[in-house]
């Protein structure tokens, strides 16, 4: 199948990302849409790209036109993050790297339950945050979605690589934490599914 809108051919689309948790959550939503899907891995890339945007929307759209350079095919990329009330918005963009090294998941996860280990339950507030870039060598999509939701005390459940957070992130709505979650649930009602929601509404013009 051949979609067009938006001035953006596809037929294939690569998915940048090495993570395969991420990458069947992202191929589970656009399937619908009767594409080619391949990830960074199925194609042997193996460069990384280097998140030095300040925005969200900065790193998307440059991790997009990174591997669309390398694999020459319409690439999808996004960017996601934590953004904690009480902590002024951090992790943010800085969610992998926030001790200022590209720290483990484990680290992260035990310094977020350190910085918040005094703060009560009800100003636990936090949101999850994703944008969507897809680039075809000329044209580009940029989508949005914002999840909120709380942090709980302690890890409710094993992480889930590349993802940590979501250990200790109760969607609003929800009574699991979003790791606990089906891709089915997870793309219901996360913000990576809100923002694909977005960028299929818009590939279907």
């Amino acid at each position: 199948m051949t979609i067009i809108s938006n001035g953006v051919k596809l037929n294939k689309l690569l998915i940048a990302t090495h993570n395969p948790g991420k990458f069947s959550e992202i191929k589970k939503q656009l399937e619908p849409l009767g594409l080619e899907l391949v990830s960074l891995t199925d194609l042997g890339i193996k460069d990384d790209f280097e998140e030095t945007g300040q925005t969200f929307e900065e790193n998307a759209l440059g991790k997009a036109k990174f591997y669309y350079n390398i694999a020459k095919i319409p690439t999808l990329a996004d960017d996601s993050g934590l953004s904690v009330g009480v902590l002024d918005g951090e992790p943010g963009v800085k969610s992998r790297r926030w001790p200022g090294y590209e720290a483990s998941d484990e680290e992260l996860l035990q310094m977020l339950l350190d910085k918040m280990k005094d703060v009560p339950q009800k100003q636990r507030t936090a949101k999850f945050v994703c944008v969507m870039a897809l680039y075809d060598g000329k044209k580009e999509i940029i989508t949005r979605g914002e999840k909120d939701g709380l942090i709980t005390k302690e890890q409710m459940c094993p992480i889930k690589k590349g993802i940590s957070y979501s250990s200790v992130f109760i969607l609003k709505g929800s009574n699991k934490v979003s790791s606990e979650l089906s891709i089915e649930e997870k793309n219901a009602v996360s913000h990576r599914g809100i923002a694909l929601e977005e960028l299929i509404k818009q590939i279907n013009g």
